[in-house]
């Protein structure tokens, strides 16, 4: 392939990757938005395998090393369940990171690669390899941080070491320092070397001083790391499709951060940061082992049943443990019936439900839920009060009132749906256990509240015999 063709080839392959990007910003066109990426990677990495600057040496190794990213790509989208979906996203920035690194000391290594640049070309060269490492170690460590966390390996809480901003600004004086020196005639890898032990050190402090309430924004913050540690990549290879891309990526995942930021009531300036505001907060009732005032009232299936039956207004608020249970399809279900009897059912989706921005709404579209149904937290938090009964379906922290009535709570100020102004709440879990912020929820001592236990699937299965009944 000529490299004007293959030019021709990136091009098509940009405008796939903007259509696709701006499909996925609504769940109709989703679908296709997804197929546009496809079809966009499809072409960029034809062109690139079949362009001019791999040569017939090179060729067996990419068909190999794609051959085997590819099976276990695929093995992974085979096998990887929906609750899964999160931590996979982690591990897979952890790969971006991974590669700018391995593609920063490879391009400096080899002499081939630095051939013809002299004077003001070198250096900058040298500074696109020298940033496009520092980037990638960042995002390789802070995502595998942010895996375990989202994996249940590393605890969700924050991590506070004292004087840890003072940390910060000391590594990113050494980053600068040994960067200077790296410019400098015949450095050699040490400079290099140093510097990439501080930038994952970086990323591992980072994530750890973020708590665990403020992980889905981390994962989109690392999805905007990925972005630009492929845009140096680019730099550093002189490829312009990874320059694009990694800028469409690392731009759309900071606004992306920015939005849910403000949606949870967080600073982004804070979270990007590591955890920069993120202070010792004092212990709450549950940290001190002392549950909220009131008891739990149990409720059984068929009750459940009979108040969604004589329910002319239902909203249905999905959590995690709806997706560990897969129960979307007896939701479905339950939707179905009700709607056909006349009730008005909506959904109620949190922006960090699941652990992951869009996490619940992949899994009713699954679902064959309609999409008309299905409201964010905003649209929906002022007619609670007027809802005959809510149903809470495996979700804890997104409604738990400490956010609105504990200053001192770690969850404090984050915006919550507001289920306890409905006239009854129900609300499904497995146990008493606290959610993935390790805060008690106040919600289930409610008078109006109601607690349904039982794995999710089981007990809807149950609600949904005896609807039918």
């Amino acid at each position: 392939m000529s490299s004007s063709l293959a030019t021709v080839a990136y091009i098509g392959a940009t405008i796939l990757f903007i259509l696709s990007l701006g499909g996925l910003s609504n769940q109709t066109t989703a679908l296709r938005g997804n197929l546009y990426g496809m079809v966009g990677m499809t072409i960029a990495v034809l062109a690139t395998v079949l362009g001019p600057q791999v040569t017939a040496a090179g060729l067996p190794w990419i068909i190999a090393a794609m051959l085997i990213g590819g099976a276990i790509g695929l093995y992974a989208a085979r096998t990887v369940q929906m609750t899964q979906m999160p931590e996979l996203v982690a591990l897979m920035h952890s790969m971006v990171g991974l590669a700018a690194m391995l593609v920063g000391f490879a391009t400096y290594i080899d002499p081939a690669a630095t051939t013809g640049f002299t004077g003001a070309a070198k250096t900058i060269h040298e500074m696109e390899i020298y940033v496009g490492i520092f980037i990638g170690a960042v995002t390789f460590s802070g995502s595998i941080i942010a895996f375990g966390k989202l994996s249940g390996r590393v605890s969700g809480s924050p991590v506070l070491l004292p004087g840890r901003h003072f940390l910060n600004l000391a590594g990113l004086l050494l980053v600068i320092y040994f960067g200077r020196a790296f410019l400098q005639e015949d450095a050699g890898l040490t400079p290099l070397i140093v510097m990439t032990v501080i930038a994952l050190l970086f990323g591992v402090h980072m994530v750890m001083a973020i708590g665990g309430a403020d992980m889905p924004v981390v994962v989109s913050m690392l999805n905007s790391y990925s972005g630009w540690a492929a845009a140096a990549t680019g730099f550093m290879l002189s490829n312009d499709l990874l320059i694009v891309v990694g800028a469409l990526v690392g731009s759309s995942g900071a606004i992306l951060s920015y939005i849910m930021c403000n949606a949870m009531n967080r600073s982004f300036i804070s979270v990007i940061a590591g955890g920069f505001g993120t202070t010792s907060a004092k212990p709450t009732a549950a940290a001190d082992g002392v549950q909220p005032a009131g008891e739990v009232t149990p409720v059984s299936a068929v009750e459940t049943a009979e108040l969604l039956r004589e329910a002319k207004s239902v909203i249905i608020v999905p959590g995690y443990g709806m997706a560990v249970a897969q129960a979307q399809h007896t939701v479905y279900e339950i939707t179905k019936y009700l709607r056909e009897k006349g009730v008005n059912v909506r959904f109620g989706i949190h922006p960090v439900a699941g652990r992951m921005p869009g996490h619940m709404n992949v899994l009713l579209a699954e679902a064959k839920v309609p999409y008309d149904i299905v409201f964010e937290m905003d649209e929906l938090n002022d007619d609670f009060p007027s809802t005959d009964v809510t149903m809470v379906i495996g979700a804890n922290d997104i409604v738990n009132p400490s956010a609105q009535d504990d200053p001192s709570s770690p969850i404090a100020g984050m915006p919550v749906l507001e289920v306890w102004k409905s006239k009854t709440s129900i609300v499904m879990k497995r146990s008493m256990a606290s959610g993935y912020a390790g805060v008690d929820n106040p919600l289930f001592y409610k008078e109006n509240n109601r607690m349904l236990f039982g794995d999710a699937k089981k007990m809807l299965d149950e609600v949904l015999t005896s609807l039918k009944a």
